[in-house]
This record gives C-alpha cells, sequence and structure tokens, in this order.
C-alpha cells in the first residue's frame, strides 16, 4: 500500500508544477478549468501507467501531453455554454460547410 501512496506522490509531484505553469501561462484554463480537480484527474489518469512507462515520458512530452489534455477539457466545457445556435453554427464550420 506504501509503493501506492508513493507512486501517487511521485506523478503528483511532477504533474502539479506542469500544471501550474500550464495555468500561469492562459486565462482560457484559469477561466475554465478548476486547476486542482484537473491535477487529481491526471494524477489518476497517469497513474493507469506503470512507473516504469511514466518515469520514462520526458518532461516536454509530458507537458505537450498535458497541455492537449487540458485545452480539450477546457473546450469541451466552453462548448457546454453554447446555445443551440451557436453550436449548430460551431457544427458547421468544424464540418467545413
Amino acid at each position: 500500500m506504501q509503493e501506492v501512496s508513493n507512486y501517487t506522490q511521485e506523478l503528483t509531484d511532477r504533474i502539479s508544477p506542469i500544471v501550474e505553469k500550464l495555468f500561469k501561462g492562459s486565462s482560457f484554463y484559469t477561466v475554465n478549468l478548476k486547476k486542482q480537480e484537473r491535477i487529481e484527474d491526471l494524477v489518476n489518469l497517469f497513474g493507469g501507467l506503470s512507473p516504469e512507462d511514466f518515469r520514462a515520458i520526458s518532461e516536454h512530452e509530458l507537458t505537450r501531453r498535458i497541455q492537449k489534455l487540458l485545452t480539450l477539457e477546457a473546450v469541451s466545457g466552453t462548448l457546454n455554454d453554447l446555445t443551440p445556435e451557436q453550436l449548430r453554427i460551431f457544427d458547421e464550420a468544424v464540418e467545413g460547410k
């Protein structure tokens, strides 16, 4: 059990500063996401990897992956706030109409 909590702490120690840095650089994240919730979600997500696989991810690659996940989460939340008309316009733009 101690091994699991150590790994969770390792994940948190590595993910938290990246999320902090990305939030500082993006008001979009700050407005649309709850930082602590995202850190917890990312720790759970990356916790599915073995410690060896997680440690093998470079800092640059981990930052890139976290940034993509934060953006996806922020954008999906934004879509929930659109009116039906705005959603139709968005869908048409995505489909290239």
